[in-house]
């Protein structure tokens, strides 16, 4: 064993071939993406991305965008690929984002996207998807036009639960879920 993880370790240090592979849908975690151009004039729109992601306070950040490309890259053999999304994140600092208290319905200024085009490159496992709508009072107040409400969705396959503490599951009631599902489409 010790052998093939050498093996392993020196074909991950030579980096990855120069060939890459791209592709306009991707399924990861349940959800179905389809990059923007693929997706545009669609009924559906699976190209909302979002990620966790930490400000140096103590808040954490949700950094959201659409799915501008979906990336392979393969490192020297079959079983060492990897997969990553590119995306142009939406600024999501104070006065680019506003979370209404009463709906918890978080919108983002869709004009305004961070200036870094070095941090536009994701692990596929650390996405979420979204769906983006303008907000419901735009129509009213034409200031808020540029507003779209970020709406997360659930994924697919994946069934919730709810137990409750009173009642005994007996052995027959287990639901199977898949954890995790990363192929592409």
């Amino acid at each position: 064993m010790g052998r093939s993880a050498s093996v392993s370790l020196s074909l991950l240090s030579l980096g990855p071939e120069i060939k890459v592979k791209c592709y306009n849908r991707y399924f990861v975690n349940g959800y179905m993406f389809h990059t923007e151009e693929y997706g545009h004039g669609r009924k559906i729109y699976n190209n909302g991305v979002c990620i966790k992601g930490s400000t140096c306070s103590e808040f954490e950040v949700d950094y959201c965008n659409k799915l501008e490309e979906v990336i392979e890259l393969q490192y020297h053999s079959e079983h060492n690929k990897v997969f990553l999304f590119k995306c142009y994140w939406y600024y999501t600092i104070d006065r680019e984002i506003r979370v209404d208290s009463h709906y918890s319905l978080v919108e983002i200024n869709s004009k305004v996207r961070l200036c870094n085009v070095n941090d536009v490159i994701v692990f596929v496992k650390q996405c979420q998807q979204v769906y983006y709508t303008h907000t419901p009072s735009f129509r009213k107040d034409r200031s808020r036009v540029d507003w779209l409400s970020v709406l997360k969705t659930k994924p697919r396959g994946h069934v919730e639960v709810v137990q409750d503490e009173n009642e005994d599951i007996g052995v027959g009631d287990d639901v199977f879920q898949v954890s995790e599902l990363v192929e592409p489409y």
